[in-house]
């Protein structure tokens, strides 16, 4: 079992930015996955970005604005979101695979393992 406890967000202008965090615990592996989806009321939840020990995803949405990333002496894992615009308002989940994430255009979310209930972000215009 592993658990994911999101935080970091909140209501922001934008061109704002915001940083998440994900904090893990639990049973983990030294080999492992963890990534960021978001989701509006009515819609599909989307996928954001992933990153296996160093290497990185991101979905066309994120490029060149968002920045994923991972601590592990700490079991957290981050997203620093900066150039916010109001389509980015949504409901972020962190997720946990138990091993590395293979190279695609699109994960769904029956690719992870575990998730955590959300930080919600809202950006205003």
């Amino acid at each position: 079992q592993v658990n994911l406890e999101e935080s970091g967000g909140g209501s922001v202008q934008s061109g704002g930015s915001l940083r998440l965090s994900c904090k893990v615990s639990g049973y983990t592996r030294s080999t492992f996955c963890m990534g960021w989806w978001r989701q509006v009321p009515g819609k599909e939840r989307e996928w954001v970005a992933i990153i296996n020990s160093v290497t990185t995803f991101y979905a066309d949405s994120a490029k060149g604005r968002f920045t994923i990333s991972r601590d592990n002496p700490k079991n957290t894992l981050y997203l620093q979101m900066n150039s916010l615009k109001p389509e980015d308002t949504g409901m972020y989940y962190c997720a946990y695979k138990r091993r590395y994430c293979g190279r695609d255009d699109y994960y769904d979310m029956d690719y992870m393992d575990y998730w955590g209930k959300g930080t919600l972000v809202t950006i205003s215009s």
